[in-house]
């Protein structure tokens, strides 16, 4: 919008009033400098050229593109320069290269060849590019008869080089099916070509998908490109019903057949929604890869012979096994488990590692011993290591003893890097202990970490972490400050940000009940967001941020969007109430069944708590929660309608009852709402008693009570909580002169992440917000 336009009453936007107008010119000015702020996605290193010295790391950022309404994604490249004196400093490019439609990029092993996928789009071909230190050496077009675009979602996403870097193994859409061919004179036997013959194609047989940002898409299936024919091959003896990803080689034994390890997901029966949900049973498989040119007969396990390919489950005694890692010699395979989740039921709980001692004669053992490393932590001690919970490895996580990973975990409200013993199972927190900051390991440099440190009000601060050889204590680290280009951001952004300040709050269970476990019976926590300038007679209005899942997690890094709201005079109380991750799972694992009682206490709790600590004005609270934050929203603005002056509510969940027969996960509906006993009530016909109850557990069961003005959010291609459930609740609340504004963004799915999408959102929030809280 022009500042210096004015508007006229007939002329204003739809959905603008002309008091906010000024509000809105000024909100959506300062918005667009938290948007430009950078981020980083992913870094690699490199072994120089040069005199050894140093090494070569290069990050992968991205940026949103309001114009576009994408995301831009460009690379930035950095010396890093280790001097006698143990000093460390980045020697940054002058500027980043923008990557031009590419869908991701990987490293060779050796670090000389780098892999860039150009996804199809418009039927046109997947691009392949093989480029050296200099030019692309190599480019393969590969046609929709082959297969469809390569999956790069960081869920199905496996894309892994073999080790002498002449083959790529990954996975991609199947080739679409034909279908069936019609003419003026009914049904056409076989297939033509010819688009002005008076034919057309039909529909033939719907086939289910994975739900929510995988509409559309085909089964995920694998596939090896040779990199010197360009030829490509389907690997073969992988069942239909078998979905799979994250794949990668197993290491290679002269002379023998090599084979391919890859996380499966069965799915016999009903494709239920998979982004976001852990509890899907999978487990690891292996299977002969093509392109072997070895002695006559093609060895088996144990030395059998066979003329078919087959698949062999690694991981038969267990429910799940994802994300698998080679250690650097070969010897393990280490994987991580979401087995309480899918034995539970909950979308998503407490990680547990588990490792395979790898055969080193290359006969594989179809039936590995499988060992627990790191079991799941049902009720830590204070302060001591909560459990797994960790969204993904890095690519090369080992150090170089070959037994200890890097990796990234929830721990509390924080996320932290914690380095594992992979033999002895020892976890260690090597971010520092002290710390309120969220860190995240980017990539290794040899035995050292480049990783990203963030606050709430603080923006992403790259750091170079390596180990304190001298001191007496055990696994020490010593963390550098790198000075970056990457997140820089305006003046006007670091002034405001230098004026807040955030802490971690735990805050007492109140009520607790005999039947409680220990670790659901202590205190949760919240992250406060105020500013530094504390006035006697007056308090910044109060926003209550809910984050979804509900078994997930606000953890304290930094937030685009969060940090604009703090910086246009909000407070900010981010709640982790009972059943978020990082606490243990007796903590989470308490929520299921008590969903609108259970964290709807704790987060009036956690309000009560800041307001008897003289923190906030009870008469300027604000609540802003998406998907089981929506949910929380509207139960809250229900059950105590008078501790609220406004609400928003991003694709909130309003009615159960109506959300389990149109969300691509029911499941949830039935675990949420019976607790342990869904599994026995779970079917996709729900009874009468079954919708009854999803009814009582519903925030519409409390519409009757709501007074708070509400702003809706809703993306009408959301398949987890369709569009349908946020109508409903919202027409209701206008029909009793409750004051609603709703505004759908036509082509987003559940997380509204389009770079328009997102930016309309939080400037409407930050609007509405204002509005009530004068």
């Amino acid at each position: 919008m022009d500042a210096s336009a004015t508007s006229s009453p007939e002329e204003m936007p739809v959905g603008l009033e002309e008091a906010t107008e000024a509000e809105c010119t000024y909100q959506s000015k300062l918005l667009q400098e938290f948007i430009n702020i950078c981020t980083i996605d992913k870094a690699w290193t490199f072994k120089s050229n040069d005199d050894g010295k140093g090494s070569q790391a290069m990050f992968s950022i991205s940026q949103p593109n309001l114009l576009a309404n994408k995301k831009r994604k460009h690379i930035l490249s950095s010396r890093i320069l280790k001097e006698s004196n143990g000093s460390v400093s980045f020697q940054w490019a002058p500027f980043p290269i923008e990557m031009m439609g590419v869908s991701t990029m990987v490293p060779s092993p050796s670090g000389s060849k780098l892999l860039v996928v150009r996804n199809s789009e418009n039927e046109s071909p997947t691009q392949f590019e093989i480029w050296s230190a200099s030019q692309v050496e190599k480019e393969f077009h590969i046609p929709h008869s082959i297969h469809g675009s390569v999956y790069s979602d960081g869920w199905f996403e496996g894309i892994s080089w073999n080790s002498d870097e002449t083959l790529i193994a990954y996975v991609a859409d199947e080739p679409a099916p034909s279908k069936p061919t019609f003419n003026a004179f009914g049904y056409q036997k076989g297939s033509s070509t010819d688009k002005d013959c008076g034919n057309w194609k039909g529909q033939g047989d719907w086939e289910e998908d994975w739900g929510e940002t995988y509409a559309g898409k085909r089964q995920p299936a694998l596939f090896v490109i040779n990199i010197n024919s360009g030829e490509v091959r389907g690997v073969e003896g992988i069942g239909k019903s078998l979905s799979v990803g994250q794949v990668l080689w197993a290491p290679s034994t002269k002379g023998l057949h090599q084979y391919l390890v890859f996380v499966g997901w069965s799915s016999n029966g009903r494709k239920l929604g998979i982004k976001y949900c852990y509890n899907r049973p999978c487990a690891l498989y292996a299977v002969r890869a093509p392109f072997h040119t070895s002695e006559a007969n093609e060895l088996h396990p144990k030395g059998k012979v066979s003329e078919d390919v087959q698949v062999f489950n690694l991981t038969q005694s267990i429910s799940s096994a994802f994300f698998p890692s080679f250690s650097p010699d070969g010897k393990y395979l280490v994987f991580l488990s979401a087995r309480s989740s899918v034995d539970s039921g909950a979308h998503c709980a407490t990680d547990s590692l588990y490792r395979i001692d790898w055969t080193s004669n290359g006969e594989l053992d179809p039936s590995p011993k499988v060992v627990n490393v790191v079991p799941v932590v049902m009720c830590p001690e204070d302060g001591c290591f909560p459990g797994l919970y960790c969204s993904s490895f890095l690519s090369k996580p080992w150090l170089s003893d070959g037994h200890t990973m890097i990796l990234s975990s929830i721990w509390g409200s924080t996320l932290a890097i914690l380095s594992v013993n992979v033999l002895s199972g020892n976890v260690v927190r090597i971010s520092p202990c002290d710390s309120a900051f969220s860190w995240n390991v980017l990539t290794l440099d040899g035995d050292n970490i480049i990783a990203v440190c963030s606050s709430p009000v603080d923006v992403p601060q790259i750091k170079y972490g390596y180990p304190i050889e001298d001191s007496s204590a055990i696994s020490a680290w010593s963390w550098i400050d790198i000075s970056s280009p990457i997140s820089s951001c305006s003046d006007k952004v670091r002034t405001l940000l230098s004026s807040l300040q955030f802490s971690v709050m735990k805050i007492p269970v109140r009520g607790i009940c005999d039947n409680l476990s220990k670790g659901a019976s202590k205190p949760f926590e919240a992250i406060f967001v105020s500013s530094r300038s504390k006035k006697s007679d007056a308090h910044d209005p109060l926003i209550v941020i809910l984050h979804g899942g509900p078994h997930s997690v606000s953890v304290s890094s930094f937030s685009k969007s969060l940090a604009f709201l703090s910086s246009i005079g909000f407070s900010l109380l981010i709640v982790n109430y009972r059943g978020s991750l990082g606490f243990g799972e007796e903590a989470l694992q308490s929520l299921p069944g008590k969903v609108g009682s259970q964290d709807v206490n704790d987060v009036l709790t956690a309000i009560d708590y800041v307001i008897d600590m003289g923190l906030a004005d009870p008469s300027k609270i604000t609540v802003l929660g998406g998907s089981h934050g929506g949910f929380l929203t509207t139960h809250l603005i229900g059950q105590a309608p008078d501790k609220f002056v406004a609400a928003a509510a991003r694709n909130p969940v309003c009615n159960l009852a109506l959300m389990v027969g149109t969300s691509d996960i029911p499941d949830w509906c039935y675990v949420e709402s019976y607790g342990s006993a869904w599994k026995s009530m779970f079917t996709g016909a729900p009874s009468a008693e079954d919708l009854a109850l999803f009814h009582s557990k519903s925030p519409i069961s409390h519409l009757s009570k709501v007074k708070a003005p509400t702003l809706f959010l809703l993306g009408a291609q959301d398949l987890r909580v369709p569009v349908s459930t946020g109508f409903q609740y919202a027409r209701a609340l206008k029909e009793k002169g409750v004051d609603v504004k709703v505004i759908v963004f036509p082509n987003d799915v559940h997380g509204i992440d389009k770079p328009q999408s997102d930016f309309e959102s939080f400037l409407n929030i930050g609007v509405w917000f204002k509005k009530y809280c004068k």
